[in-house]
Order: structure tokens, then sequence, then C-alpha cells
């Protein structure tokens, strides 16, 4: 069953991914992240949410030569979802 996490993002990778430059998140996966579950970035500026967020769906994942607990996953923005 495919869940939808809420993630806190920087500005600085936020504009990166809602301007394509940035394809994948590398998250912790204490969420036990899976292919097929949407991810609500939420962009979090000095101790506060700024209001904007991105979904994008999980389309790979990997921990390949990643540090115990850790993944890479690879996205793209969710159709269905975008607020946009």
């Amino acid at each position: 069953m495919t869940k939808t996490h809420e993630l806190k993002i920087a500005p600085e990778y936020f504009e990166a991914v809602t301007e394509g430059r940035k394809t994948f998140e590398i998250r912790k996966n204490d969420r036990n992240f899976e292919v097929g579950d949407t991810l609500v970035l939420q962009e979090f500026d000095n101790g506060e949410y700024t209001g904007r967020e991105y979904w994008e769906d999980v389309v790979y994942i990997t921990d390949y030569l990643q540090k115990e607990g850790i993944v890479v996953m690879g996205t793209l923005p969710n159709e269905r979802e975008y607020p946009f």
C-alpha cells in the first residue's frame, strides 16, 4: 500500500526540485519508503514552514553504497496532486 510522507526541505533544495534540477531525495529510511509512495516536500526556512509545497512520486529507490539506514529515491512530479 502506498503512503504519503510530509517532509521538510530547505529553500535551496526546494528551488532545485521545483526547477527540475533535483530529481532525487536522499533520506534516512525511518519511514520505510517504497516505490509508489508520494512525497510532500514542505519548504522549511529559519525554523518555520513557508507554506510552499511540492508533491512528487517515488519511482526508484536504492540503498546501494549508502550509509546504513539511508536511501536514495528517484522522483517525478506528482501529476495527480501537484498543487501548482
